[in-house]
């Protein structure tokens, strides 16, 4: 049995203000006044066919924020070779495994990771949509494979825009964000997350999706009228506060999520979420003027309940080294290649693979 160990701790982070009066707290509740802290787990066992196996694994974003940090990841097994490693130039981590001939194929590869809620008072920042946008930030205004910027898309933005009264930015993303609320639809049984094609959706009503079409295409119309926006990919790890269906904790296998975010130049990055209100307003049946929707639209404009982390917010991605996927729109899935045959990593059955979550509680943990 190999090991290697990968150790990274990041500085504790600025504290949020407390949620208490925007997230009611139930009798078994997160402490919504500190960050709290996660332990996720990907145990994966490859078949034994071919010469050589090959796996990547997205793991929490090492990039330190207000709401995430990442004290260390580790991990244990058969691996002929394994690294944490970066990719992208924002340097989003990755953990590397490959296997040479026929021998067991097992890894386990766990991460500590902290979070508190991520919520901007909108109502207490004045837009300056005359300051320049950073060149750095620029690239959130570029169209992706699945995420074009013309035609259609383009098109969608500009009419929401002239039905709308938005003159200033924010009130134009506000704009947007209800109408994709008003006019995506959830659909729950579909494969995976969905892919992000935005013109796909738009091109054929009415537009059903998941939280990734959802997002792509919240963030797609956003980036259309010249204000930079980003989706950032990642999973749930524990129960919500707000509704059931969005999240849980141990066996989170399938909760992989996604969320959106846009960038005004005097604030800086702002979380939102329509894919979540469109996923209860099917769920429940509810129309889109119901009080409960109403009141959820309005919490998810500015805010990211953090039973959830990321990963990344990569679109476009080469996995190093040596994968024969080419580009991947979007990397929140784990990827495996056997003799460069690729593994469905949607079906964790076959693949093999199970994520679990912990929630951290002093030098333990609870399930």
């Amino acid at each position: 049995m190999k090991r290697r160990h990968f150790i990274k701790i990041i500085g504790a982070g600025m504290l949020l203000n407390p949620f208490s009066a925007l997230f009611a707290l139930p009798t078994r509740k997160l402490d919504y006044d500190k960050w709290n802290s996660f332990r996720l787990t990907y145990h994966v066992k490859l078949p034994a066919s071919g010469k050589k196996a090959r796996l990547w694994l997205p793991i929490p974003d090492t990039n330190e924020t207000d709401f995430q940090f990442t004290q260390g990841s580790l991990w244990d097994g058969t691996a002929t070779k394994a690294q944490f490693n970066t990719i992208g130039n924002n340097k989003s981590p990755v953990f590397f495994a490959e296997w040479s001939g026929n021998s067991e194929r097992q890894i386990t590869v766990s991460s500590i990771v902290k979070t508190s809620h991520h919520f901007i008072d909108l109502t207490k920042h004045t837009s300056n949509d005359k300051v320049a946008t950073p060149s750095h930030i620029k690239a959130f205004l570029k169209p992706t494979h699945l995420i074009p910027l013309d035609g259609i898309v383009r098109n969608t933005a500009s009419t929401i825009l002239q039905q709308s009264n938005a003159t200033t930015n924010i009130e134009k993303v506000q704009a947007i964000y209800d109408w994709v609320i008003d006019n995506a639809h959830h659909i729950p049984d579909l494969r995976g997350r969905g892919t992000g094609d935005i013109k796909f959706m738009l091109e054929n009503q009415p537009m059903h999706g998941q939280n990734v079409d959802i997002n792509s295409l919240f963030v797609g119309l956003i980036r259309a009228i010249g204000i930079p926006a980003r989706i950032q990919y990642g999973i749930r790890m524990n129960e919500s506060e707000l509704h059931p269906s969005l999240g849980k904790i141990n066996d989170i296998t399938q909760l992989q999520h996604s969320r959106a975010e846009f960038y005004l130049n005097n604030i800086e990055w702002i979380p939102v979420n329509p894919a979540d209100v469109c996923k209860v307003v099917k769920l429940e049946n509810l129309p889109r003027d119901h009080p409960s929707i109403t009141n959820l639209r309005k919490k998810f404009f500015g805010t990211w309940e953090m039973n959830w982390v990321t990963f990344n917010h990569l679109q476009d991605i080469q996995l190093t080294p040596h994968s024969t996927a080419g580009k991947l729109p979007f990397f929140m899935f784990p990827h495996a290649e056997i003799d460069g045959q690729i593994l469905d990593s949607l079906d964790p059955d076959n693949f093999t693979y199970k994520i679990t979550s912990s929630l951290l509680i002093g030098t333990g943990a609870t399930f």
